[in-house]
């Protein structure tokens, strides 16, 4: 994240947000020996930023933008309403606030911050057992793709 380069890999296109594994990076010189994770990419540039360590504020999300939203009984919940949700597979549900936008898209607001919240994703909301819909994201607050999307 500082702009050193620490690796080479086989392009952008093939890494999702919080992967560790096959960035074949290993000792750098002068960095800690934790573990490397991507924490953002540019597929047209052909660029992969990384950090150190799971936990990096550069993975955190509290909110999302969606794409425009399947609901399975049809219809919304309310215009503005809580209920929990999945941007991962296997993910422990998260509690969130949802506003829905005119034009059919989600804005999300999560309790707590969520890691790797990934654009082109899937974000599954639920009520219980109930599964409410789904929606494409779109954009999240992530440090990386705020700052990017200010340049």
């Amino acid at each position: 994240m500082d702009g050193a380069v620490v690796g080479q890999h086989a392009g952008a296109w093939y890494y999702t947000l919080g992967q560790r594994e096959g960035l074949n990076v290993g000792g750098v010189r002068g960095r800690p020996a934790a573990p490397w994770y991507v924490v953002g990419k540019d597929v047209h540039a052909n660029i992969l930023y990384v950090d150190q360590g799971a936990d990096s504020p550069w993975l955190l999300s509290n909110r999302l933008e969606t794409e425009a939203v399947h609901w399975v009984a049809g219809s919304p919940p309310a215009d503005v309403f809580t209920c929990t949700a999945k941007t991962r597979y296997r993910q422990h549900d998260q509690d969130c606030e949802v506003r829905l936008d005119a034009d059919g898209r989600l804005s999300v607001a999560f309790a707590v911050a969520q890691r790797a919240v990934t654009p082109g994703q899937s974000l599954v909301l639920y009520r219980g057992d109930e599964c409410l819909g789904g929606a494409v994201i779109a954009t999240t607050d992530a440090p990386l793709e705020r700052k990017t999307r200010q340049e």
